[in-house]
């Protein structure tokens, strides 16, 4: 089998030949793989092995900060062409024995009101994650792959860049392309490099749990051999991922790819699909089957009523009540956050009972041991 390796004791940028942490279509691929064929690619966590057991919230000042996600590859895939839509399997997902979940300042859905950093350290084994910080949870493994994509194109480069920089003239959030940290360092690749925090076209950072093994994702190809690029392995998440950060995670993922020539630009594909053809976790955790639920609606905290197109609001409004259900159990404001992002799932109730469209959260009460 063809793989591609890393030494885990080294980070990125001292291993430029092994992957990149910025979206370009000029970053040169590492191998090249047929349809048909399988690939083995060694991962690094989503802050590029800075975090490590027995650290504290104190030593992650002076982290390198816009080095998210460090990625493995470009995987030239023979016979790939811009139309053409990719298929990549999960064939088999490896984790590594150490995790870590952070509430970063300034990030996460609810920033403004956990402005201080928090950490937690997680130790996998036996199929699960526990944690000192968090005694007597028990996260059960389900581990995918957050962060999987494709090269953009020259012109999705652009057109990409172009609608972010007017979303944040706009007083949107959005992170330009930035030097700072990138791999490669190479111009103009570092200065114009997409960063890897949201997902687009491409894929890239999805964050969708139900990428676990035996998952297809299908993405449209802009350029010759797609260059298929995979990091940022969770062991575990929640629907949102609220804090900004799952069961962060390195790991081994095993993929397949297949080609549908044509298909993407055919069926005006536009947007990454995937599909699962077994369970994604098993039944009692994807459901889940012993659960307790927060509800939101998109109602202000003074009282004002807007609707529909606030789901957000209402997303939030029932993640606060799940943080205060769990204060009332005993937990702190920053246990709670952290439970809610590694392990509460969002669920949209209704979106057409308006004004109150409702959005709940839905905490599966088995993390919970004696």
């Amino acid at each position: 089998m063809k793989q591609i390796t890393i030494d885990r004791s080294k980070r990125l940028h001292q291993e430029p030949h092994t992957g990149h942490n910025r979206w370009h279509p000029d970053i040169e691929p590492v191998l090249e793989v047929a349809p048909g064929e399988e690939v083995m690619l060694e991962t690094r966590d989503a802050a590029d092995g800075q975090i490590k057991p027995g650290m504290t919230v104190a030593d992650l000042v002076g982290m390198d900060t816009k080095v998210a996600h460090p990625l493995t590859g470009p995987v030239y895939v023979s016979g790939a062409k811009p139309g053409d839509l990719l298929e990549i399997e999960c064939v088999d997902l490896v984790p590594q024995p150490y995790g870590w979940t952070r509430v970063r300042p300034g990030a996460g859905f609810l920033r403004d009101l956990y402005p201080d950093p928090y950490l937690v350290h997680w130790h996998m084994r036996d199929g699960h994650a526990t944690s000192a910080e968090l005694p007597g949870v028990r996260i059960p493994e389900a581990a995918f792959m957050g962060t999987a994509g494709l090269a953009p194109s020259h012109a999705q480069l652009a057109a990409w860049t172009a609608r972010e920089a007017d979303f944040v003239r706009r007083g949107g959030m959005a992170l330009m392309p930035d030097a700072q940290d990138a791999v490669p360092k190479r111009e103009p690749i570092a200065s114009s490099g997409l960063r890897t925090m949201p997902p687009r076209e491409n894929c890239g950072n999805i964050d969708a749990k139900q990428l676990t093994r035996g998952s297809l994702l299908y993405v449209p190809v802009a350029v010759e051999g797609a260059l298929y690029s995979v990091g940022d392995a969770h062991y575990a998440q929640g629907d949102s991922e609220c804090c900004v950060t799952a069961i962060e995670m390195g790991a081994t993922v095993t993929v397949r790819f297949k080609l549908h020539a044509g298909v993407a630009a055919q069926k005006n594909i536009r947007f990454p699909r995937f599909a699962h053809p077994g369970y994604f976790a098993r039944p009692e955790w994807a459901a889940p089957r012993n659960f307790i639920a927060t509800t939101g609606m998109p109602i202000r905290d003074d009282g004002t009523q807007e609707g529909e197109q606030h789901l957000s609001l209402a997303a939030r409004n029932a993640l606060v009540q799940m943080i205060e259900l769990l204060q009332e159990r005993g937990w702190s404001r920053e246990q709670a956050y952290v439970i809610c992002s590694v392990a509460v799932d969002l669920r949209v109730s209704n979106l057409v009972d308006v004004p109150n469209v409702t959005v709940s959260a839905l905490l599966p009460e088995d993390i919970f041991v004696a």
